[in-house]
């Protein structure tokens, strides 16, 4: 997911993104600890979409405080 994508999307929607995502690689994890994981790159891309997005919502608390004050 690129951040051009992440940035359109409101601050809820990001906040149940980083949900699933959370979802998913846990069963990514287990997927990998059982052997059946097909594509170990899937669970690297996983956690950079979590952190980008993570990055993203800080950023506008961030904008939204300073705007405050």
């Amino acid at each position: 997911m690129k951040a051009s994508e992440i940035i359109e999307l409101s601050l809820e929607e990001m906040y149940r993104k980083v949900t699933g995502l959370k979802e998913e690689l846990f069963n990514l994890r287990f997927q990998h600890e059982i052997g059946q994981l097909e594509n170990p790159q899937k669970m690297k891309q996983t956690k950079r979409d979590i952190a980008r997005i993570k990055t993203i919502v800080r950023e506008s608390e961030l904008k939204n405080n300073t705007d405050k004050e």
